[in-house]
């Protein structure tokens, strides 16, 4: 059986990346993460194919022209991120449920692409304010950082109507639940 799309998009700070990874705890969902392709340099340990598919500038360009990409993005001049067709395709034969953790515009551009094979959670923060305080908690970006994170959040929460599924990350284990509900209906096909 062909596996499904599960994407997860959300302003920083919302908790998303913690609800994907409690998400893939559970081998029942049979869930494989979508790794990213990026023209940036590797950091640290990251190594290809695991942390994100390395390619150089030049290379990015040539596959957004052959059509290669569900959907990318130029983030800064000569920074590209994507995700590559080939592989979520590879994953879907393999009947394997692909996660997506992207941005809002990559959510809305995949879902148009697999249509009723992808079901689009937005996850949101309670409150403006929640999630500054959140921000604010993690103590990992400069004011300024902080500023542009929640300008960039105000801008991205419009795009919750477009998603199938909105859930509010109030209460982290009440969100997990809620994940974890939709998903496992939308895969088990009782959807």
């Amino acid at each position: 059986m062909e596996g499904k799309c599960l994407i997860f998009s959300a302003p920083s700070g919302s908790g998303k990346s913690t609800i994907v990874n409690f998400l893939l705890q559970h081998p029942e969902l049979r869930m494989s993460f979508s790794v990213s392709a990026t023209s940036r340099a590797p950091r640290g340990e990251e190594k290809d194919g695991e942390a994100y598919f390395f390619l150089s500038a030049d290379e990015f360009r040539r596959r957004i022209d052959n059509g290669d990409f569900l959907e990318y993005e130029q983030v800064y001049e000569g920074v590209f991120y994507g995700t590559l067709k080939e592989q979520v395709e590879k994953l879907l034969a393999q009947g394997r449920n692909v996660v997506f953790d992207v941005d809002v515009v990559g959510g809305c551009n995949i879902k148009k692409y697999f249509g009723e094979r992808a079901l689009s959670l937005f996850i949101q923060p309670p409150s403006p304010e929640e999630l500054e305080r959140r921000l604010r908690g993690r103590a990992t970006d400069s004011e300024e950082m902080i500023i542009k994170r929640l300008a960039k959040a105000r801008y991205e929460m419009e795009f919750a109507p477009e998603f199938d599924l909105t859930i509010v990350n109030d209460r982290l284990e009440d969100a997990c639940a809620s994940a974890y509900k939709a998903v496992n209906s939308f895969v088990n096909g009782q959807h």
